[in-house]
C-alpha cells in the first residue's frame, strides 16, 4: 500500500509539473505571438490592454487566434474567418437572448417633446447633447427606412477609418435599432467577445412628427470624436444613399465575399476628410 501511495504521489507530482510546463510554454508562445502582432499591425497599442486579458486567461486559445491574424495563410490554406462566417454567426441558444429595442425614455424625459414640432425637437436634441462627449444627429423618416431596409439585407459590413498610419478596418453589425462598431483586429482576436468602440442608437419615438433621433457613444481610448463622426458619416453613405458603387460593395460583402476587395472599399471613402 505504501508503494502504491508513493507511486500515486509521484504521478500527481509529475502531472502537475507537466501541466505547469505546458502552461508556461503556451504563455511564452503567446507572448511571442503578441510581439509579432505588434510588429505587423500599427493599431495594436490601442487594443493592447484588452488583448492582454485574453492572453492571461486563456493563452492557448489566444495563441490560436493571434496565429490566424499574424499568419493568415498556413500550409497553403487560409486560417482567417471568412466573411461568410461573419455573416452567418452561430444561432442563439435562447430566443429570450434577443437584443432589446433601446428606448428614448432611458436617456431623457419624453414629455418634454410631446407638444413640440420637428424643428423644436431637433433643437432640443442638439442642445441636450452639446455638453456631452457623444454624437448626436437626426434623420428623416425616409433616411431611417432606407437605413433599416439595407440593414436587413446587409446586417454586417466593414468600414475603413482614415488614420495617420493609413486605414483601419472597423466592423459594424446591426441589432434592433442599434449599430455596433468593433475594430476588425479586436474581432479577430476576441471573436464574439470583442469590445465595441462605437454604438449608434436610433430612437423612433418621434417618428409620427417626421424625425428620428440618433445618439452615438464611443470609447475614447480607441476613437476620438472626429473619428467616431467619420464612421457615422460613412454608415450614412453606404446605407442611406443610393450610390451604385457603394451598393455593389455591400452586395459583394454579403453575397459574394470571395469577390470583396478591401482596396475597392478604401477607394470609395479615401476622399472623406475628418472634420
Amino acid at each position: 500500500m505504501a508503494c502504491i501511495r508513493n507511486t500515486l504521489g509521484l504521478l500527481r507530482t509529475n502531472n502537475s509539473t507537466i501541466v505547469r510546463t505546458i502552461t508556461m510554454s503556451a504563455q511564452r508562445r503567446a507572448q511571442e505571438a503578441v510581439e509579432k502582432l505588434k510588429e505587423k499591425n500599427p493599431y495594436f497599442e490601442k487594443y493592447a490592454d484588452k488583448i492582454a486579458k485574453l492572453q492571461q486567461t486563456s493563452p492557448d486559445e489566444f495563441l490560436q487566434r493571434v496565429d490566424k491574424v499574424v499568419n493568415p495563410i498556413k500550409e497553403g490554406k487560409s486560417q482567417n474567418r471568412t466573411y461568410s462566417e461573419l455573416l452567418h454567426p452561430k444561432p442563439k441558444k435562447e430566443a429570450a437572448a434577443e437584443i432589446p429595442h433601446k428606448k428614448l425614455e432611458d436617456i431623457m424625459k419624453i414629455e418634454l417633446l410631446a407638444d413640440k414640432s420637428a424643428d423644436d425637437i431637433k433643437h432640443i436634441w442638439f442642445e441636450y447633447h452639446k455638453t456631452k462627449d457623444v454624437l448626436a444627429a437626426t434623420l428623416t423618416v425616409e433616411q431611417y427606412e432606407s437605413l433599416m431596409k439595407r440593414a436587413k439585407e446587409h446586417p454586417i459590413f466593414l468600414l475603413p477609418l482614415p488614420r495617420s498610419e493609413g486605414f483601419e478596418f472597423i466592423m459594424l453589425q446591426f441589432a434592433s435599432n442599434t449599430v455596433h462598431f468593433t475594430p476588425l483586429l479586436a474581432y479577430q482576436v476576441h471573436a464574439e467577445n470583442a469590445p465595441e468602440c462605437l454604438t449608434l442608437v436610433h430612437y423612433t419615438e418621434m417618428r409620427d412628427k417626421g424625425i428620428i433621433l440618433m445618439r452615438g457613444e464611443y470609447d475614447s481610448n480607441v476613437l476620438n470624436g472626429q473619428e467616431a463622426q467619420c464612421l457615422a458619416n460613412e454608415l450614412q453613405m453606404f446605407y442611406c444613399k443610393d450610390d451604385p458603387a457603394k451598393q455593389q460593395l455591400l452586395e459583394k460583402f454579403t453575397k459574394k465575399p470571395d469577390e470583396f476587395k478591401h482596396m475597392e472599399l478604401i477607394k470609395e471613402v479615401e476622399n472623406i476628410q475628418l472634420v
